[in-house]
């Protein structure tokens, strides 16, 4: 286990970004397809609004989704008349079923479903206070997850490093501060990090229009690389660390992360730089074996197409449009979790930390 650094991580300063807030009444999304140059929510009054966010990627990273569905199922109680929460279940169970069906592969969905049910079918006639409680403590904890992991993983990193990362993990992707730019944030905080490279991230362009953005407004100049670059960035010898979030890690390891990134782990081996996966211990999957078993999403191949709704492909010509991709757990260096540091993760250190 890793020591994190002492030194103090001013989070107004460094955490500044929230996508998810909830009035009471409704949940508001930042709009996450419009940024950089417009800053604007999505106000959801019912659940089906929420399912259709996580889909549209309104609402987009592993443990956002996670927290935008808990308040769905709040939201999917609001036409219901139950005596207790067992009633209240059976009630929004097809809402459920649509927000679980919103996005496959990011496990913190399924996670904070199955949480939400678990506590509804035990609540008496204060289901809906118990309901609205689980929903702001998924958020809350994941908050100070985050926090946790950053200081881990930043312990793990030399000072003066460069580093690199790939879609987006940060205040976006979370309830706050971020997983793997997290981690990168107390870096820079701790004056570990002194040079943040972010991938562009085809086709959504996560990299360039979110993780860039990010940065900037904690003050933190990060340079954009196109994801083809990413080699040749690490054969000159300017990057030490690849540092990238997770949507579902497996029981050996395996872990599932937005498409491009197993092609970093790869890079990153050849060129001997350190390769580390930051996601709360809720992305872990203890049931699922390894990454041959895991249900990758292909979305619209026309999302190939262009660039800003401006074609730029040949017409009439077919597209392959996979979200995610599976780096083996021989490639990665280091897992970090809330719970500690995974060091050279297989399936005996994955169970060493999670039991299963």
């Amino acid at each position: 286990m890793n020591t994190p650094a002492t030194n103090a991580i001013d989070y107004d300063r460094y955490d500044r970004i929230r996508p998810i807030r909830w009035t009471g009444e409704a949940l508001e999304l930042l709009d996450q397809r419009k940024l950089p140059f417009t800053v604007e929510y999505v106000i959801c009054t019912d659940s089906d609004a929420v399912a259709e966010a996580i889909h549209s990627l309104t609402v987009r990273g592993a443990p956002a989704i996670g927290i935008a569905a808990a308040w769905g199922t709040v939201l999917a109680t609001r036409a219901v008349d139950a005596p207790d929460g067992a009633s209240a279940l059976a009630a929004i169970e097809p809402a459920l079923q649509r927000l679980n069906a919103s996005r496959p592969t990011a496990v913190n969905l399924a996670w904070a479903l199955a949480r939400m049910r678990r506590v509804l079918a035990t609540a008496g006639a204060d289901w809906r206070e118990v309901l609205e409680r689980e929903a702001q403590a998924i958020a809350d904890e994941d908050l100070a997850a985050n926090r946790h992991m950053g200081a881990l993983g930043a312990a793990l990193i030399a000072p003066g490093s460069g580093v690199m990362t790939h879609c987006n993990t940060g205040s976006l992707a979370t309830a706050g501060f971020g997983t793997a730019l997290g981690v990168i944030r107390a870096g820079v905080a701790q004056e570990r990090i002194a040079h943040v490279f972010a991938g562009e991230t085809r086709p959504w362009l996560q990299g360039a229009r979110l993780t860039a953005w990010e940065l900037q407004q904690d003050g933190i100049a990060p340079t954009l690389v196109a994801d083809a670059a990413a080699s040749h960035l690490m054969k000159s010898g300017q990057v030490q660390w690849v540092i990238v979030g997770a949507d579902r890690i497996c029981a050996n390891g395996d872990t599932a992360n937005k498409i491009g990134t197993y092609q970093l782990a790869i890079a990153a081996r050849h060129h001997g730089v350190k390769f580390m996966v930051v996601a709360p211990a809720s992305t872990v999957d203890m049931d699922t074996p390894s990454g041959d078993r895991i249900e990758i999403e292909e979305r619209d191949p026309g999302e190939l197409f262009g660039v800003g709704g401006v074609r730029t492909a040949a017409n009439e010509i077919a597209a392959w449009n996979p979200v995610f991709d599976v780096t083996p757990h021989e490639l990665i260096d280091a897992i970090v979790t809330e719970r500690g540091v995974i060091e050279r993760p297989d399936a005996d250190a994955m169970r060493a930390a999670f039991g299963g």
